[in-house]
């Protein structure tokens, strides 16, 4: 059975392999109203940005709606059940598996009698480098959970699953115990944004401080600490460090947990036992109750076939999933919008970007981490993606010209009769430019008023009067000849008007109409040359 799956998992990968490479990558055409988009003529790089910086964002909406991106149906199938199985999931960032030891009551379990729980922990004990030796505290914590947490420990271990691969890969690679994978789960109940109330963050806890010194970077973008596969390779060298210190496992999961020092004071203050359960009440609180939680979780994960414990909303393994290296900067946003993905999957599988933002530094290298064949579909439509981003880099407001020695910047004196539109019109500008460049917080002008105008058509040199630069600014006159008149309906907008005549734009129908704003009032009559 396992070398059928394998056989085809192999031939799905060759065949999308092979679609990716024998198909024709999308390319894109648009018009500058993107009344008509299509992708097939140009090559996706090669946008005009001067024509994007007249478009606005609501157009780039209509683009990202309109293009086609390469998809293969056996790929989008297994996404779906791919993302159906961990959205089901019932775990929140407050699940702890660490008790009060003392408050805990005793629980009988009829299928756990005292000598089974004796026998088991025995044969534990002998594969394993920690102290997991039968006492009556660690009898309560144990059936407490199956009493009181099956539900969330069925939920960790479907989280597990795809966890635990990446984990036992760094620990052999370290050369520490596997049972230490455990650990994580104590810590943060398999969350990889999990913080706690002293700031700790990720899957296995780091302090800031901390993390700086094993190599995880914390920025206004990225936490390395949220990390899974940064975050499991520094745990590894805290551990392996801890180890070295105290040549016990059991006393450097305590160290992980309270620090060196308190274990240290422990000791002393227990006249020099090392057992981990003969110093435990020398301990912080949460400490006390650290290492006994970690050892009930371990027992239950191993015996949970013999407690009926099943996994719930499995989780595909991390080896299941892939990483591509972005060349530019990109939001989970831009991305989704292209390929329709599910915002929450990818801050699931890429918790580190704090601000949804995969940032593109010289030296460095950002990766995405995706399901395998999500990953396919990212690169089968990589161009089209970071086209798609740079497309709407260009229409964010960029810095005031006014801050910049400017040749081209006129002065204008408000007249009578005068509104921004008529205004932005007779110098090829736009409202919102009008408003930035004179920091303007409504439409209102008084006669009068002075505006800084960074005009796009050719005016008088700024030397000369208003009066001559309003003769020489070019203007386009109305078109002459036949026109319909269209009245307004409620929920229409110009560019839906537009997509009715095939002679007009959106521009064009502002041109036309004397009007300046996107809004529309239902039943205004509109002129369509």
């Amino acid at each position: 059975m396992y070398k059928l799956s394998t056989l085809f998992i192999v031939f799905i990968h060759l065949s999308l392999f092979s679609q990716v490479n024998n198909q024709t990558k999308p390319v894109l055409k648009l018009d500058k109203s993107l009344k008509n988009i299509s992708v097939d003529t140009i090559k996706i790089g090669t946008f005009d940005l001067a024509m994007l910086d007249t478009l606005h964002v609501d157009s780039l909406e209509i683009l990202a709606k309109k293009v086609a991106v390469v998809d293969y149906k056996i790929a989008s199938e297994i996404d779906k059940k791919w993302m159906s199985s961990w959205k089901n999931s019932s775990i929140d960032n407050s699940t702890s598996l660490i008790v009060d030891m003392d408050s805990l009551k005793n629980i009988v379990i009829n299928d756990l009698p005292t000598d089974t729980l004796k026998q088991r922990l025995a044969y534990l004990n002998s594969t394993t480098p920690f102290y997991l030796e039968y006492n009556p505290s660690l009898e309560k914590i144990i059936k407490h959970y199956l009493k009181n947490r099956k539900n969330t420990l069925a939920d960790l271990m479907g989280r597990a699953k795809y966890y635990f691969p990446l984990f036992e890969e760094k620990l052999a690679k370290y050369n520490i115990p596997m049972e230490i994978k455990y650990l994580a789960i104590v810590e943060s109940a398999l969350k990889p944004n999990a913080t706690s109330r002293v700031g700790a963050k990720g899957l296995w806890q780091f302090m800031y401080t901390t993390g700086k010194i094993y190599g995880l970077n914390v920025n206004s973008y990225v936490d390395e600490r949220s990390d899974p596969v940064k975050s499991t390779e520094a745990a590894c060298k805290l551990l392996s460090n801890l180890y070295n210190i105290f040549g016990d496992w059991d006393l450097a999961l305590a160290a992980y947990n309270s620090g060196p020092g308190n274990v240290s004071k422990a000791i002393r203050r227990s006249g020099g036992n090392r057992n981990y359960w003969n110093i435990r009440h020398f301990l912080p609180r949460e400490t006390a109750g650290y290492l006994p939680a970690f050892y009930a979780t371990y027992y239950i994960f191993e015996y949970s076939n013999q407690h009926n414990l099943h996994p719930k909303n499995e989780l595909s393994p991390m080896f299941e999933t892939d990483t591509i290296v972005v060349k530019r900067e990109i939001t989970f946003n831009q991305i989704n919008r292209i390929l329709k993905t599910d915002e929450e999957l990818l801050e699931f599988l890429n918790p580190q970007y704090k601000m949804k933002v995969i940032p593109h530094v010289k030296g460095k290298e950002f990766t995405l981490r995706l399901p395998k064949f999500m990953a396919g579909r990212f690169v089968a439509n990589e161009d089209l993606i970071y086209a798609f981003a740079k497309a709407e880099d260009a229409v964010r407001e960029k810095p005031l010209p006014k801050y910049f020695e400017s040749p081209d910047k006129i002065r204008y004196r408000v007249r009578n009769g005068d509104y921004l539109g008529k205004i932005a019109r007779r110098y090829g500008v736009s409202v919102a430019s009008i408003k930035r460049w004179n920091g303007m917080r409504n439409n209102n002008l008084r006669v009068g008023q002075r505006l800084t105008i960074y005009p796009r058509t050719p005016v008088a040199s700024s030397g000369k009067s208003n009066k001559s630069s309003h003769k020489t600014a070019s203007r386009k006159p109305l078109p002459k000849g036949k026109y319909s008149i269209y009245t307004v309906k409620q929920g229409d907008s110009l560019w839906l008007i537009a997509q009715k005549f095939p002679t007009a734009s959106v521009d064009e129908i502002k041109k036309w109409n004397n009007i300046w704003s996107n809004k529309l009032k239902p039943g205004t009559k509109l002129k369509i040359y």
